[in-house]
């Protein structure tokens, strides 16, 4: 695994509200602001507020770590962004839903006394 690698793979975690310009953006993903600019348009990432000018978005954690799944799933998978839009719904709705099931199976286990 190369230093990149390493990068790609580290999520970001905030507890602050911390937000990113598109440049740091464009910095944390090592890509280019048409890139980003992109995956606005298919809704992979979402700015803070969406303005006219894209050199004002702010993005924050949650759309940086979404930046990062998208990018590895690019980089492995050769996905386009049509592709990379779907599959990242489709994990998002998979997460969704194995966290539903975990608090569904607590709430049995509380229910039963195990």
């Amino acid at each position: 695994m190369n230093h990149q690698d390493q990068i790609l793979t580290v999520e970001v975690v905030d507890d602050n509200g911390t937000t990113f310009t598109l440049r740091e953006v464009c910095e944390r993903g090592d890509c280019h602001a048409e890139f980003i600019i992109k995956l606005v348009n298919y809704g992979i990432i979402a700015p803070l507020e969406e303005t006219e000018e894209a050199l004002q978005w702010q993005f924050d954690v949650p759309a940086l770590n979404r930046l990062q799944k998208a990018l590895r799933l690019q980089r492995d998978l050769k996905l386009n962004l049509p592709g990379l839009a779907l599959s990242l719904d489709l994990l998002d709705e998979l997460h969704t839903m194995r966290r539903d099931m975990a608090r569904m199976e607590q709430r049995l286990r509380q229910l039963t006394g195990e």
